[in-house]
């Protein structure tokens, strides 16, 4: 079990993004995730008549390393670290480490 997954709330702590938070929309590799409006880029991009796609400049999220990434914790407010504990039904699941509340997935 991974401690961050697609569709958690991050906040960035550390980059030219640092303080923005956002959803993770894929991640790359357990290395690098890819969160939505957060390190992104403007590509120029050719028309390619094949695909369907029209050319011109387009907005575009990069991937950040894991590192500089922590999960949102609603209670506090705050970025907080991930934990695990096995609940009543022996499964394995993730808590806030701060305030010992289960993470919703």
């Amino acid at each position: 079990m991974h401690k961050l997954k697609k569709g958690d709330d991050v906040i960035i702590i550390a980059g030219k993004d640092k303080g923005k938070r956002g959803s993770i929309l894929r991640i790359i590799e357990s290395d690098y995730v890819v969160v939505q409006g957060v390190n992104s880029i403007k590509k120029h991009q050719k028309p390619n008549p094949a695909t369907g796609s029209a050319g011109g400049i387009i907005q575009k999220e990069m991937p950040i390393h894991i590192s500089n990434v922590a999960i949102y914790n609603f209670f506090s407010k705050k970025p907080d670290r991930v934990g695990f504990r096995i609940d009543a039904e022996k499964n394995k699941v993730r808590i806030f480490r701060s305030t010992g509340e289960l993470i919703e997935s």
